[in-house]
């Protein structure tokens, strides 16, 4: 059978998205698995072999558009016995309602009764992250596993050595990217801006005391991410081992190249979230925003965070540049102290 995703639209929330691919591949091992994804999302999706086929969503994020929902709906050149409606807003349940897929299934959200008939009411505290909501709808709403069991499969993708040798060759002939070096990779950037971000000197000292180490610094982010790592490299001692990549990779060859790394290093991202898929050491900065909800999935991942609860801000008034005091207060020589170890428990 065909079942239609419709996936979310941030890259870290996608990334969650892959352990309910695999659970519906183990209930039902015959179904072919179609995601309706914004074109960012889409180059990730090509690392996940539970998923048949992607399906381009032109919307924005933001935009109702019913004419063009409609349209999208009259396009699909497959039969659907489910769709499974990750997004809790009302425009995301339109396309299969207007595709009038049989079995509809999502969580209650934004006026969705009709467009969603196989409604879930969400207990939060029943269901506090997010990969366990997505996995709950993979089950009959009366055949739910027990809790612990919707943490897991964790979210992982396929980096093949095909993959690998192509993204190198392109990388090292256009940017003169090497992996000859053993190399860490930083992800200083964040969707929501600075205040989710360890501040771009931090970056710079560990960078500075892994270069001494040995080792080579690869930056890794979208192209607004550059005026960051712009300012990281202007703080590294020697600028030749550092490579900076920001804006000029796929998300696939994001995946690739941490895969070849021998760690990572990164805020609450969506690139943390594909360095836990890729399996990589990982060390997870927070501050303001809170693990709980969408940890990094991975038993090579530690969480590094001084406060708890959750702060709903995107701009912090503790610096100038709009860090928080939280991740100000994470200093270099722990996180290397504690990368350090990581990589060695690793090595043993």
């Amino acid at each position: 059978m065909n079942i239609l995703i419709i996936g979310p639209s941030w890259v870290g929330d996608m990334m969650m998205s892959n352990s309910l691919f695999q659970n519906l591949k183990k209930i039902h091992p015959e179904s072919n698995i179609h995601v309706l994804a914004p074109a960012w999302c889409q180059d990730i999706l090509l690392k996940m072999p539970e998923v048949d086929k992607i399906i381009h969503m032109p919307l924005t994020h933001g935009k109702l558009n019913i004419v063009a929902r409609k349209k999208i709906a009259s396009d699909l050149d497959s039969e659907y016995k489910q769709a499974i409606v990750l997004p809790n807003s009302f425009k995301s349940a339109l396309v299969p309602f207007f595709a009038k897929i049989p079995m509809r299934t999502g969580w209650r959200g934004e006026f969705r009764y009709g467009l969603i008939n196989d409604l879930r009411i969400l207990d939060k505290e029943k269901y506090p992250m997010m990969v366990m909501r997505y996995n709950a709808l993979a089950f009959p709403k009366q055949q739910q596993p027990p809790i612990e069991e919707l943490k897991k499969p964790y979210p992982h993708l396929q980096v093949t050595q095909d993959d690998i040798k192509k993204t190198t060759q392109n990388l090292s002939s256009i940017y003169d990217f090497s992996n000859e070096q053993p190399f860490i990779v930083i992800c200083p950037g964040a969707e929501y801006g600075p205040a989710k971000c360890w501040p771009h000197y931090h970056y710079a000292n560990l960078s500075n005391l892994l270069i001494q180490d040995g080792y080579k610094i690869c930056i890794l982010g979208s192209q607004k991410d550059s005026k960051i790592a712009h300012k990281i490299k202007a703080e590294i001692n020697d600028k030749s081992q550092c490579i900076g990549l920001t804006g000029k990779t796929k998300l696939n060859e994001v995946a690739d190249i941490m895969s070849l790394s021998q760690a990572v290093v990164s805020n609450d991202s969506g690139l943390m979230h594909i360095a836990a898929a890729v399996n990589k050491p990982l060390m997870a900065l927070y501050g303001p925003t809170s693990p709980e909800f969408t940890p990094p999935l991975s038993n090579q991942a530690k969480i590094i965070r001084l406060i708890d609860g959750y702060i709903p801000i995107r701009y912090a008034d503790d610096s100038p540049e709009g860090y928080h005091q939280s991740l100000i207060d994470i200093q270099p020589q722990y996180v290397y102290q504690e990368l350090t170890k990581m990589m060695c428990s690793t090595d043993d």
